[in-house]
């Protein structure tokens, strides 16, 4: 496919400035629809689920890939597996909630029944059906998977690269994102759905924590030790060094909220970490993330051109004490809920970036750590440059061509 043969003719090439993204990346209606393509059907692995979401044979989660919707199921034989979520008779989307448990799969439509591996079971009038069909060759579809640590990933792509190839560098942090054993208890989830192009939740940069966020403020997020890694297949990691001052200044009705009790060798933290900050966001859209004592995994979906689905699933090691697990949910729910210091000024700030694209200038630009030619894939945590080279991966994908300079 060569670039940009899919794309209306009117559409402008890309910007020749390395630091510049068009807007029309993020309000096209031509362009989402070639994302899911190029992106969500492309060689890139999602994750999607980890062991701890789906402790016993039976349960199940559903999730959306770009728009394709899925399954993950344990099976009755303990092996955490994806489908399609459709029947394979007439393509009827199968489970709706988002978790449940059910030692069956049944179509409500014509009551094809599937058990937890995906095989079909039974199905009504079957005496009537074409001689030569076969039960087996209507087995729920699956796509391409691959598990480390524990965390389940799932690609639509024919021929997607070996997972451990595409996680890269990426590999070992994550291990020490998950406990150095992947031994995970899920807490709880918590689900936002922000007012903005998924790109706009994903473009968000290091530098603005400590000017958006009161939070961060708090936590000394600016100036602090820390680098920030772009990997080659687009994965980021942001490791920090972030500590809480000993006064809030009267900023929070109980600073113990803001505690810190994970100790000088945390669980769920990359290696020489203390009271640290760390997010690996691994191409596309989903991301890894420990903030203090706080430990979740954003798992995110665009719902359609102007909005992004994120659910964050909130874990406690497997050898936490109640009270440490106690302690977790509490600074979860205040620091990254919906309603938290975080999520809530994030989204009113995305709301406002989707509603002022139709505007000049017509690009967007990074300024902070950028200089032409300059290396950025090591780079200061609260730099905004190494966002272009997420954006470089997402235009080669896109086939997109820039301007000659």
């Amino acid at each position: 496919m060569k670039p940009n043969d899919t794309l209306p003719a009117s559409l402008p090439r890309w910007p020749a400035a390395f630091n510049q993204v068009p807007k029309w990346a993020f309000e096209d209606a031509d362009v989402f629809a070639l994302e899911h393509e190029r992106i969500f059907r492309g060689p890139v692995w999602h994750p999607v689920a980890h062991d701890a979401e789906l402790p016993k044979p039976g349960d199940y989660k559903t999730v959306t890939v770009g728009r394709t919707p899925l399954l993950i199921i344990r099976g009755d034989d303990g092996v955490v597996r994806a489908f399609h979520n459709a029947c394979t008779h007439r393509s009827t989307r199968l489970a709706m909630a988002f978790r449940g448990h059910s030692g069956d799969i049944e179509c409500p439509y014509h009551r094809w029944v599937f058990d937890t591996r995906g095989q079909l079971r039974s199905c009504p009038g079957e005496a009537e059906f074409p001689p030569d069909f076969k039960r087996a060759d209507y087995n729920l579809a699956e796509p391409r998977t691959g598990t480390y640590m524990g965390l389940l990933f799932v690609s639509l792509h024919a021929s997607p690269p070996p997972l451990m190839d595409w996680m890269g560098h990426m590999a070992e942090p994550v291990r020490d994102a998950l406990g150095g054993d992947g031994r995970l208890t899920l807490l709880g989830y918590q689900k936002v759905r922000y007012q903005s192009n998924w790109k706009v939740y994903i473009d968000n940069d290091a530098f603005h924590a400590p000017l958006l966020h009161a939070a961060f403020r708090i936590l000394r997020w600016q100036g602090g030790s820390g680098r920030q890694s772009r990997l080659p297949a687009g994965h980021m990691m942001i490791l920090s060094e972030v500590a809480a001052q000993p006064s809030d200044g009267g900023l929070l009705r109980d600073p113990s909220v803001i505690g810190y009790q994970g100790g000088a060798a945390p669980r769920n933290k990359a290696a020489a970490q203390a009271a640290g900050s760390s997010l690996l966001a691994f191409w596309p859209l989903t991301a890894i993330a420990n903030h203090l004592d706080i430990f979740n995994i954003r798992y995110a979906n665009p719902v359609g051109l102007d909005q992004v689905e994120v659910h964050y699933a909130y874990f406690a090691h497997a050898d936490d004490d109640a009270d440490m697990v106690r302690h977790r949910l509490r600074q979860s729910s205040n620091m990254i809920g919906p309603s938290g210091f975080v999520s809530l000024e994030d989204a009113t700030v995305f709301l406002r970036i989707q509603q002022a694209l139709d505007t000049d200038p017509s690009t967007t630009f990074f300024l902070k750590g950028y200089r032409e030619g300059a290396d950025l894939t090591e780079t200061k945590q609260n730099d905004e440059a190494p966002n272009a080279l997420w954006w470089e991966h997402y235009r080669q994908l896109m086939g997109f061509v820039r301007e000659e300079a």
